[in-house]
């Protein structure tokens, strides 16, 4: 079992951090303090934004769930 949940671990955190950078930058960050962000945004997120967003949670949650399995695993 160890081996299953190590390469799931693997891939849901390489999926994690695809999925991060995909997102769209909300701002607020060093550049914006220098007046590097001058876009404004439309209105909302997007359709495409809000289901990046859920697979991004959904796959947060299944990298947690195997990396708890994983620390029971090893204590036993």
């Amino acid at each position: 079992m160890i081996p299953v949940f190590s390469i799931l671990v693997l891939l849901t955190s390489v999926s994690l951090m695809v999925l991060i950078l995909m997102h769209k930058g909300k701002g607020g960050g060093l550049s914006d303090m220098f007046g590097g962000g001058v876009s404004s945004s439309a209105g909302g997120s997007s359709v495409a934004e809000r289901n990046l967003d859920r697979l991004t949670v959904a796959i947060v949650f299944i990298w947690f769930a195997c990396i708890v399995a994983l620390g029971l695993l090893f204590t036993n």
